[in-house]
């Protein structure tokens, strides 16, 4: 009889609620990432820039796989079904492991790679003054606080847009006479070129990203414990429920 006082101290510390509400957390986490991807993916296809499909169709796969697992999760803590935890505890196995490998793989390779072939792209744009009008959009919503690519200002030649027009003192230098190669005199303009600020930002963003992933691994392995310790918890008041039916339980002995 010490083993059902087991199962009874089991079911007061059912890991059912916290469970519940952790997948509540990630449910909601993975509706707004893929409400971020959607948009994401809209904006792309408006503006006609190039993406990889394989890429857009892992992320809308990663993203729904994990909200149908934790919708399954819950299901299985609320219901008391242990085939459900342990399909969720598989997915969680398996998405969490290669969440983690591969972030910590192929960052520095990924990384390299990416910022390598961002510069290369802006650097192909030059000289600035004979870029086409697609490169001139991109360049117009890259320069905020800042002027041109290498030289600043000067690598638009005579035609400087107003995006480079500057409004913060200290930032902005002034254009006199003959330097502004036909710009307007005395126009103030962002000082500072742009591709050491775009590749800075764009590295700290990569970072991020990967430090999302990399936590999301980790959350994950937090669920998938939390689901196995659920189903050992399961498993045990089933047996003490068959305990009890089966009229071998005596009350009080213990």
């Amino acid at each position: 009889m010490q083993r059902s006082a087991v199962f009874v101290m089991a079911d007061k510390t059912s890991l059912k609620r916290p469970f519940i509400f952790a997948n509540a957390v990630h449910m909601a986490l993975c509706f707004f990432m893929l409400t971020m991807t959607v948009a994401w993916h809209r904006d792309l296809l408006l503006t006609g820039k190039l993406v990889s499909n394989v890429s857009v169709v892992i992320m809308y796969v990663v993203e729904i796989g994990c909200l149908l697992l934790s919708v399954l999760g819950v299901i299985g803590a609320c219901k008391g079904k242990r085939w459900c935890l342990i399909l969720y505890a598989t997915g969680m196995a398996a998405a969490s492991q290669t969440i983690i490998v591969r972030t910590a793989l192929s960052y520095q390779d990924v990384y390299e790679k990416r910022v390598v072939r961002e510069e290369a792209k802006l650097l192909s744009m030059m000289p600035l003054s004979s870029t086409n009008k697609a490169n001139r959009t991109l360049l117009y919503s890259i320069q905020q606080e800042c002027c041109g690519l290498i030289e600043g200002y000067k690598d638009w030649g005579p035609t400087i847009p107003a995006s480079c027009n500057c409004h913060y003192p200290g930032k902005c230098i002034r254009l006199r006479g003959i330097a502004t190669l036909g710009a307007p005199k005395n126009q103030y303009v962002y000082q500072k070129p742009c591709l050491p600020v775009y590749v800075s930002e764009l590295k700290l963003a990569f970072s991020l990203a990967m430090a999302v992933q990399f936590g999301s691994g980790v959350f994950w392995v937090v669920l998938l414990v939390m689901s196995i310790k659920l189903m050992g918890q399961i498993r045990r008041k089933q047996e003490f429920m068959a305990l009890l039916q089966s009229n071998r339980y005596v009350p009080g002995a213990f």
